[in-house]
């Protein structure tokens, strides 16, 4: 198994440095996973570096929840305390306690 030297958690509460949205992670790759596509896709004056973890999140905007893929140079932990409203994050995770969600059926 790779470890991955991440700085953020699984369940960590946390927001884009640049976009108006927060969420939990749920999963890191340890270096970008994703298509070329996607990459692609980022305009080349904002595409993160692929070296560096890259967090799965349960996130949230004003206006709706979806699934993010962000890199660790573009999030910042979120220090509101507020919970996040995603849907699913109660199959995953249990209560929030100081900003961080702890995965279901872990011990307290």
């Amino acid at each position: 198994m790779t470890e991955v030297r991440a700085k953020f958690a699984i369940g960590q509460v946390v927001r884009h440095r640049i976009h108006p949205f927060r969420g939990v992670i749920f999963d890191v790759d340890p270096e970008f996973a994703n298509t070329d596509e996607w990459w692609e896709a980022i305009p080349k004056d904002h595409r993160p570096r692929k070296d560096q973890p890259f967090y799965h999140l349960f996130a949230e905007n004003e206006t709706s929840y979806y699934v993010a893929y962000v890199s660790e140079q573009n999030l910042l932990p979120d220090e509101t305390g507020e919970p996040v409203e995603h849907p699913d994050i109660g199959e995953m995770f249990d209560v929030l306690e100081n900003g961080r969600y702890r995965l279901a059926g872990s011990p307290h």
